[in-house]
């Protein structure tokens, strides 16, 4: 199977899963919340899939130095949340909209700690000449898929807690506590690749992709 074909395959397992719906217009029920769309870019490396990833430039002041997809905020300019997504990879990879072929959406990621995201999939066509923004990315690298598809991440959990803040009514309820409240926990993902830990929210992005590729293409390989 060549690079199409299977890229016209994952297309339709994406499109068929409806994975992801374009809640763009419904900003109220996330009011509050950082919204972002990103894609998961594969390119064709010495005859196989890879993934790729970007090192976010150590000058950024939100996340300095993680490994994530290219993406990023949802701009008002922006007409939809793929646009934002293919907007934001172009600009950090230095790459033309026509260079991306989009295959589809993954599942809406909700971060417990307030981030709204949105994933798609896409195909770099020419990936030889990505030329990352230095003021952004600080390097990138690929994983081949099938490393990813054999290997089963590290699973680590978080705390969740609540603290009523300065302009909290406490005369209203007496005798409740000002002190951090444990609400909830939550798992964290965790890939290791070489030097590259790969967690958070890209992981979690990470993982979707991956089972839904088990599901529907573990069996095609490239020839």
């Amino acid at each position: 199977m060549d690079v199409k074909d299977l890229c016209d395959k994952l297309s339709i397992a994406l499109s068929a899963g409806l994975y992801h719906r374009d809640r763009y217009n419904q900003r109220d029920r996330y009011s509050g919340y950082f919204s972002a769309a990103v894609l998961v870019p594969l390119i064709l490396e010495n005859n196989q899939l890879h993934l790729l990833f970007e090192v976010r430039s150590s000058h950024l002041s939100w996340q300095p130095g993680e490994i994530c997809f290219p993406g990023g905020r949802i701009e008002a300019t922006d007409s939809s949340l793929l646009s934002a997504a293919v907007r934001e990879t172009t600009e950090e990879l230095g790459l033309a909209k026509g260079q991306i072929q989009v295959l589809g959406s993954l599942y809406e990621v909700v971060s417990p700690i307030g981030v709204r995201l949105s994933p798609y999939v896409g195909y770099i066509t020419d990936a030889h000449l990505i030329k990352p923004s230095p003021g952004e990315v600080s390097e990138v690298f690929t994983v081949p898929l099938e490393f990813l598809l054999t290997t089963e991440p590290t699973i680590g959990h978080m705390e969740r807690g609540t603290r009523p803040l300065a302009d909290f009514p406490f005369e209203l309820l007496p005798g409740y506590s000002d002190k951090w409240k444990s609400r909830k926990n939550y798992e964290v993902l965790f890939y290791k690749y070489n030097q590259y830990v790969i967690w958070g929210l890209t992981a979690r992005v990470l993982h979707n992709f991956l089972e839904i590729y088990k599901e529907n293409l573990v069996c095609c390989s490239l020839s």
